[in-house]
């Protein structure tokens, strides 16, 4: 084989603080939505793995739910997945925010990648937003962390703008190891179809609700179905933990329910290629957040919650 022939193909796991701007960047470096994006904190529960293709290398991403201090079962399941993939990573990119700077959560971030990170384990730092600070600041805060932890490479990005984006996946695919893809050339990401509508559904229920309510629901796809006439059938439940919050979710008269069902149906319908039918239905469940199903679902391991 010659050289140029060389494949090369591995994980990189994405991790930060909630709202670093994981998910963003996993999709621009997809080039398609995998991960799903709004502007709440621990949106991300399960680790979503995007793929892309860079020359002859295979980068898989792993989108870790963002590393903060739990206090729920959840909050516990999701970080420890969030560890478990760096853990597994070739190489692990911690994003920091450039506007906010060396955080509390990101020194502690910092303190847990010393501890846990193995032997010859390639840490890069990317930090994000740079649009929002000083070029002085920017090359101030670089130094600080690169004095608190030695990474390997630093970045300078905006996920959401793109700027650097190109620089940072080229390295990943020149850094990766050695070997053949892990996944068909085409594939965008490991998640079962059933599980991204799911999330979906999920990130409008997320945009449209407040507050805590969110955090209070889960969304399964209960039936797949695709016909003859090429069109997809979607039925899904959506897990509430109270009576009241149904109420907040199906909206007077239906109507919040109503325009979730249309913006996740017209998202589906473009992410899939053909025409979807979605049927959402809300169903109470007290202690859904207790329920080992429900994180199996999520692909999160509920023995981690404890």
């Amino acid at each position: 084989m010659t050289e140029t022939e060389t494949t090369r193909a591995g994980f990189v796991a994405l991790i930060g603080e909630p709202n670093a701007g994981k998910s963003t960047l996993l999709n621009r470096m997809v080039g398609a939505k995998v991960s799903i994006v709004t502007h709440k904190v621990q949106t991300t529960r399960a680790r979503i793995r995007g793929v892309a293709m860079e020359g002859q290398a295979q980068i898989v991403f792993v989108d870790t739910p963002g590393l903060f201090r739990p206090r729920r079962r959840l909050d516990r399941a999701m970080v420890a997945a969030a560890w478990g993939g760096a853990a597994d990573a070739d190489i692990v990119v911690l994003m920091v925010e450039a506007h906010r700077g060396l955080t509390d959560g990101v020194q502690a971030i910092i303190d847990a990648l010393k501890e846990r990170m193995g032997e010859g384990q390639r840490v890069a730092l990317a930090l994000n937003k740079i649009d929002r600070v000083q070029a002085e600041v920017l090359l101030g805060l670089a130094q600080k962390l690169n004095d608190a932890f030695p990474f390997e490479k630093t970045f300078m990005i905006s996920a959401e703008r793109g700027y650097g984006v190109d620089d940072l996946r080229q390295w990943l695919a020149e850094t990766l190891p050695e070997g053949p893809w892990l996944y068909p050339e085409d594939q965008i990401a490991d998640l079962p179809m059933r599980m991204i509508a799911a999330e979906i559904t999920r990130e409008k229920l997320t945009l449209r609700l407040h507050e805590e309510i969110p955090y209070q629901l889960t969304v399964e796809t209960e039936k797949w179905e695709d016909r003859k006439d090429g069109s997809t059938r979607i039925d899904q439940l959506i897990y509430v933990a109270r009576d009241g919050h149904k109420g907040i979710v199906l909206g007077n008269r239906g109507e919040t329910i109503k325009a979730i069902s249309q913006a996740a149906r017209t998202e589906l319908t473009e992410f899939l290629g053909r025409p979807v039918h979605l049927f959402l239905q809300v169903k109470v469940r007290p202690n859904w957040l207790e329920e080992a199903e429900r994180y199996s679902e999520m692909g999160l391991d509920f023995k981690d919650g404890n």
